[in-house]
């Protein structure tokens, strides 16, 4: 692998990732007490509709650089891409639906982080921890069938980009986020 095309895939996930937890996390420290959920003001309705827009638009940049990386990363033959592009296109769309559960956790804490209570963070790290292994799955079941249709080689390359691509994206969501308790 080239050194250089390494470089501009770390630097182009992580700026496109930079904006989007922190800016939820953002949120997490509301300026007075919190309004009752029958108060929300339309500027509170507002802000959320921008939110949840930009990071709409957010996760849509990521995913096309994410198939760009992976297009120049997995060197296909016009062969190869016939075989690989469907079944990444289907992963992709499997990761998507797995994704919005986490931005909704992830919403959830930010919601939750200044009143957490014992019940309310051991729910939320059991969703993500089952976000986890839904997505390990996925990315198990994907491999397989990268395999059969490419062989061991291009299934490893396929599954070490993508392991790459989300561990990159995991610490910049990891390292957007306040540790619970941390604040008290």
């Amino acid at each position: 692998m080239k050194r250089g095309l390494w470089v501009s895939l770390i630097t182009g996930v992580a700026v496109l990732l930079n904006l989007t937890p922190r800016c939820v996390a953002q949120t997490a420290a509301p300026a007075a007490a919190p309004a009752s959920k029958a108060q929300k003001s339309p500027e509170a309705d507002a802000k959320k509709k921008n939110l949840d827009a930009y990071i709409a638009l957010m996760r849509r940049d990521v995913r096309q650089e994410k198939v760009e990386i992976m297009g120049s990363m997995m060197e296909l033959s016009a062969q190869d891409s016939a075989k690989f592009w469907p079944i990444y296109s289907d992963y992709d769309t499997e990761l998507a639906k797995l994704n919005d559960q986490r931005v909704q956790t992830i919403k959830d804490y930010v919601q939750s982080y200044n009143d957490m209570t014992d019940e309310k963070a051991d729910q939320l790290m059991q969703e993500a921890v089952s976000y986890q292994k839904a997505r390990a799955e996925l990315l198990s079941k994907t491999y397989e069938k990268v395999r059969q249709a490419l062989g061991g080689v291009q299934a490893a390359r396929f599954g070490m980009v993508e392991h790459q691509l989300l561990a990159i994206i995991d610490l910049q969501v990891a390292s957007s986020l306040p540790i619970v308790g941390s604040s008290k």
